[in-house]
């Protein structure tokens, strides 16, 4: 039953992806068997937004799929423990956040990482640094967040800087409330994929990438799609004093960051379309928070650690990027 629901979703997510790059190649075509009136200002508005928004960042999750899927497969767990000292309980955020930078994963891929180094040893405050700054932290969502804002570095740096401060400050309360006490929930069986050790590595990568790919793409073309309604159709006005609010906006877009559940490599397109309507501190605060905490690695988190560690997590991450954007303000 598993394996057809799975086949399903991967089914709609190559239909989905098929179905868009169509409409791109042969939009004139189509257009042709439409009426006039189904091209509306409004949605031939919508329509360009979009696919302006899914063309550019399809690149960066191509990348970020095979780089991710490099690291599933040659980069065991044992080797990032061995690289996270566990004597030293706050000066080892450190080197945790920089062995999180060194691994482009999406936040829903590096929740079962985090799983398994817990269950090998690893302190949990260590390993959910690694969880929140690998999907944020890493050379190709770097490399993204330039592409969108080359017009705006400060978005760039802030993004990098406000990451990683918030990061170590997340670690260091995970420590002061949970210790060195286990989140994870108690499971009779195990569902989780291990490393699979046959010969064939390349075909396990690409098998891994194009999962991981079509498990994006749908994200993205949800979360593309919504920006684009929302700036044609909602009030700009309304927007623009929401958005420019020092208080309210940053929080307005924490909140759409964790219901769009976009990938890291990609949200920054998604944020610079954004640009004209939001203030700097909010759109950054957008692409803090999302790839630490969004709806879909919520789901997958609440099923591998205990109910209440998952909603204190959430509590540190969202008060503490919070209040490091408010911060950040002082400086904007």
């Amino acid at each position: 039953m598993k394996e057809l629901k799975k086949a399903g979703q991967d089914l709609t997510g190559l239909f989905l992806f098929v179905l868009i790059i169509g409409l791109f190649l042969g939009g004139e075509w189509v257009k042709g068997w439409l009426p006039d009136a189904f091209f509306g200002g409004s949605l031939v508005n919508v329509i360009t937004i979009f696919l302006s928004i899914l063309l550019e960042a399809i690149p960066f999750i191509l990348i970020g799929v095979f780089a991710s899927a490099l690291i599933q497969i040659f980069v065991s767990e044992s080797l990032l423990q061995r690289l996270v000292p566990k004597r030293f309980p706050y000066l080892s955020l450190l080197p945790a956040v920089f062995v999180g930078a060194l691994l482009p994963v999406c936040e829903c891929a590096i929740v079962p990482v985090a799983r398994r180094l817990i269950k090998k040893g690893m302190p949990t405050h260590l390993a959910i640094v690694i969880m929140v700054t690998a999907p944020i932290l890493n050379p190709i969502v770097l490399l993204s967040t330039y592409y969108a804002f080359q017009n705006d570095l400060t978005v760039v740096i802030g993004r990098m800087v406000i990451a990683f401060v918030a990061a170590l400050i997340i670690g260091a309360l995970l420590y002061k409330l949970f210790g060195r006490q286990n989140p994870l929930k108690k499971r009779s069986h195990d569902h989780e994929h291990d490393h699979d050790h046959s010969s064939n590595k390349l075909m396990q990568t690409l098998v891994h990438a194009s999962d991981e790919f079509f498990d994006m793409g749908k994200f993205l073309i949800i979360g593309a799609l919504l920006a684009a309604v929302f700036q044609t159709y909602i009030d700009r006005e309304a927007i623009v004093a929401l958005g420019s609010n020092d208080w309210a906006g940053p929080g307005v877009m924490m909140g759409f960051a964790f219901i769009m559940s976009l990938c890291s490599e990609a949200d920054a397109f998604v944020a610079s379309s954004f640009g004209n309507l939001f203030s700097t501190s909010s759109l950054l605060a957008f692409l803090v928070y999302g790839p630490m905490i969004d709806f879909k690695n919520t789901l997958l988190m609440l099923a591998y650690f205990k109910k209440r560690f998952v909603l204190l997590l959430i509590a540190v991450v969202t008060v503490t990027v919070y209040l490091c954007i408010m911060v950040t303000q002082f400086w904007l």
